[in-house]
């Protein structure tokens, strides 16, 4: 349904805006410790209360959101590229070069990807910076999760290459780069971009998981996944409502991207 489209897209831009511009909606930085306050309920000057370590929760749910909402799309903007030139290269080529590539791929899509993540995020230092783990979380993201986009677009090259404007191409002398430049990546256009908009809400699922395993961003610098670890006591929650918005949260804007990229807009 139409409305339902418009609505999750307006969502996702009012979080998006919103944890862009933290400062204006919680004065205070995601760091910085009210050792007087801590754990404390919500009041005027902290709207979602504080953590254990006296933080301001607003602060670093906003924060968190932005590491989430701004990486997972670089991330899978690294993921589509990957697939596409593996993919489309497999495809538009075929024979023994796609046989190769896509048995690959196939080995790789046998191996549970979550676990793969997993294991490969802990054999690599964990005592970085804050800005280090956030780089090597989303690039682990970006470089492991390409297989299954892959064998979609190339199926999509492999149609296209069988296409009579590529044999009249060919016919005319374009070849090599400039065949896949002008001809292939331009009609494969719909299919990395749908790709591209699949892996998004993906990686933000991800990255939760890992953050919850604590493998992801490292403290202080929040992210969904650290604070969704905090829920792990759940033994305070019946008296801490406020405590569940980064649940409540992550929760909306998954189900928003899912309903922009599932709702079709139904017949007259």
């Amino acid at each position: 349904m139409k409305w339902l489209r418009a609505a999750a897209m307006s969502l996702l831009v009012v979080v998006t805006v919103a944890s862009l511009v933290p400062q204006l909606l919680s004065g205070a930085s995601y760091a910085r410790q009210f050792r007087d306050l801590p754990d404390s309920p919500p009041s005027r000057q902290h709207l979602l209360g504080t953590d254990d370590l006296g933080r301001d929760r607003l602060s670093r749910l906003l924060y968190g959101t932005r590491v989430s909402l701004l990486l997972a799309p670089a991330a899978a903007l690294l993921t589509t590229a990957l697939a596409a030139f593996i993919g489309g290269i497999a495809g538009f080529e075929g024979g023994r070069l796609e046989k190769i590539i896509m048995g690959a791929t196939d080995l790789f899509l046998s191996l549970p990807w979550l676990f793969l993540l997993i294991t490969v995020r802990a054999a690599l230092p964990l005592n970085v910076s804050p800005g280090a783990s956030l780089v090597i979380t989303f690039v682990l993201l970006g470089c492991l999760g390409w297989a299954g986009a892959a064998r979609v677009i190339c199926a999509a090259a492999r149609s296209i290459a069988g296409s009579d404007f590529i044999l009249l191409a060919r016919a005319s002398g374009d070849g090599g780069f400039r065949m896949l430049w002008r001809h292939l990546l331009p009609n494969l256009r719909p299919i990395v971009l749908a790709q591209f908009w699949l892996a998004v809400p993906a990686f933000i699922l991800t990255e939760a998981n890992l953050g919850v395993l604590g493998l992801g961003v490292s403290e202080p610098l929040p992210s969904w996944g650290s604070l969704l670890k905090d829920l792990g006591t759940f033994s305070g929650m019946p008296g801490s409502p406020w405590r569940f918005a980064p649940l409540i949260l992550f929760i909306v804007v998954v189900s928003s991207f899912h309903f922009v990229l599932s709702t079709e807009e139904l017949p007259a």
